[in-house]
Parts: structure tokens; sequence; C-alpha cells
């Protein structure tokens, strides 16, 4: 199981880091946006490390701090979630 849960982080992180690249990229042409609510449902469901790591190699929503106060608390409950999983 604790390979499935793995495995499902890194694919969610990595589509996660893609839709924020979009998002960066249509920000700079002023084009259609992701909506906020997708990045953090994509966050809550296991994408938040490569929201993180968007976030600091992209330099995007990096310093909106409502955005992180959301994303933060999205980060919380799914690592709450993940440890009910593992060890409940």
């Amino acid at each position: 199981m604790a390979l499935a849960i793995f495995g499902w982080y890194l694919l969610i992180s990595l589509l996660t880091f893609v839709i924020y690249a979009k998002d960066k990229s249509a920000a700079a042409k002023g084009s259609w946006r992701i909506p906020e609510n997708t990045l953090h449902f994509l966050a809550l469901i296991g994408g938040w490390p490569g929201a993180l790591l968007a976030q600091q190699v992209l330099r995007h929503k990096s310093k909106k701090q409502p955005f992180r106060f959301v994303f933060y608390l999205t980060v919380l409950l799914n690592c709450g979630l993940l440890v009910c999983l593992l060890f409940v």
C-alpha cells in the first residue's frame, strides 16, 4: 500500500507542477487562468509537493498570502489524511 501511495503522490505532484507551469504561462500572456480552487484541490489530493516545488522553481503563487494560507491548510489536511491511511 505504501508503494501505491508513493506512486500517487509522484503522479499527482507531476501533474500539479505542470498545471502551475501552465497557469504561470497564462498569467504572463494575459490569457485564461487555472482557478485557484483547482490548484488547492490538486494540493489537497496529494499534489502539494509538486505545487511547493513549482512555487519555488517557477516563482508562481509564492507571494500571494491568502493563497499561501489556504495552500498550507491543504498540506496539513493532506498530511493528516496520509497519517491516518498509514497508521490507523
